[in-house]
C-alpha cells in the first residue's frame, strides 16, 4: 500500500466506545487495538522554565519535553512529505509576554514496515521542544501561566492514530525588573537533550 494511504490512515481509524479501532483491511485487529492507548495517551509531555523568578525585562524560555510511548513515533516539524502531519507547539501569551521563536529538535530519518524505501523524519523516544520568550519591562508581577497546544499525529509501525492537540501549560513567577533570579532545569535546556 502506498505510503501515503498508510499515513493518513488516522483519519479512518475510530475509537469506538471499547476502544478498537474500525476494522479496514490496513488498521489494527481489534485484539491488538485493544492494548493501543488513546491518542492523547502516547505522550507525555513535561514544562521546565528556565529562571526563577522571571524578572520584567528579561529574556527566557519554557522546555516542553515531550516523552514518546516505545513503540510510537510522531512526525518531526518538518515532516518528509506534506501530506504527513507535522508536530506544532502553539502558545496564548499573556499580556507582558512576548514570543521571540518556537525552537523544534531535528528529527530522526527511520524506515517502518510501510514505508520500507523512503525514510521519514520523526521523533521518538524524548524530544524537547523551546519557546524563547521575552517579559516585557512593564510586565505585572505576580503568578503567570502560558496556555500552549501540542499537536502531533502518533502512529506504530503499523498504523497511525488520528491527530490529536494535547494542552500543555508553563507556570512561573513573574517579578520586578532587576529582581535577582537563578538559572534552573539546565537538563531540559541542555543542547543534547533530545533522545531520540
Amino acid at each position: 500500500m502506498r505510503l501515503s494511504a498508510i499515513c493518513t490512515l488516522g483519519a479512518l481509524l475510530l475509537f469506538a466506545g471499547n476502544a478498537r479501532f474500525a476494522e479496514s483491511h490496513d488498521a489494527l485487529s481489534p485484539q491488538d487495538a485493544a492494548a493501543v492507548p488513546n491518542a492523547a495517551a502516547v505522550v507525555s509531555p513535561h514544562t521546565f522554565v528556565s529562571l526563577e523568578p522571571v524578572p520584567a525585562g528579561k529574556e527566557f524560555q519554557v522546555a516542553i519535553v515531550v516523552d514518546i510511548l516505545r513503540g510510537f513515533h510522531m512526525n518531526s516539524h518538518k515532516p518528509t512529505d506534506q501530506y504527513l502531519i507535522p508536530t506544532t507547539l502553539t502558545t496564548q501569551l499573556p499580556a507582558g509576554i512576548e514570543l521571540v521563536d518556537t525552537i523544534y529538535p531535528p528529527g530522526k530519518l527511520e524506515k517502518f514496515s510501510f514505508s520500507p524505501d523512503k525514510s521519514l523524519d520523526v521523533y521518538t523516544g524524548s524530544v524537547t521542544l523551546r519557546v524563547r520568550l521575552t517579559a516585557k519591562s512593564g510586565a505585572t508581577s505576580g503568578t503567570t501561566t502560558i496556555p500552549m497546544m501540542l499537536r502531533y499525529q502518533a502512529c506504530n509501525d503499523s498504523a497511525c492514530l488520528p491527530p490529536v492537540k494535547v494542552p500543555v501549560s508553563a507556570k512561573f513567577e513573574l517579578a520586578a525588573a532587576g529582581t535577582k533570579s537563578r538559572a534552573v532545569h539546565p537538563e531540559a535546556f541542555a543542547a543534547n537533550s533530545n533522545k531520540n
